[in-house]
């Protein structure tokens, strides 16, 4: 694996950004738009699991950083939850509401994945270098 140096270069962040984007289009360009309080929660979200990622790789430390990605798999779960509340509200179809929950456990098994590498290493981080 290639050292990473910015967060932006982990294939998780940009899915988690890519499904980010999905949830804002969605909050702009239907009924969701007024419906205020699961618009925030589902943007919020959404939102969540690319700022963990980001926030435990900034940390410089394994240990942090697999709590922070843990953090983001449950939000992403939240997410997809939501996006069953969203179906029922009818704010998206049943096409939609399909593509975009394959994507939510897609990520959440990559993060998974990401967590079980993470685990297997001896490197603790940047922070505790001498």
């Amino acid at each position: 694996m290639a050292t990473v140096k910015r967060f932006e270069d982990l294939r998780i962040w940009q899915d988690a950004h890519a499904l980010n984007k999905e949830i804002i289009l969605i909050a702009k360009s239907t009924k969701l738009k007024d419906n205020f309080k699961l618009k925030d929660q589902i943007c919020s979200s959404a939102g969540s699991i690319m700022d963990n990622i980001a926030e435990g790789f900034e940390r410089d430390g394994n240990l942090e950083f697999r709590q922070f990605l843990a953090i983001a798999k449950g939000s992403a779960g939240e997410t997809r939850s939501q996006l069953y509340r969203l179906l029922d509200w009818e704010y998206i179809n049943e096409m939609t509401f399909e593509k975009l929950i394959t994507d939510c456990e897609y990520l959440s098994k990559r993060i998974s994945n990401f967590i079980s590498y993470l685990n297997k290493k001896d490197y603790k981080g940047t922070k505790f270098k001498s």
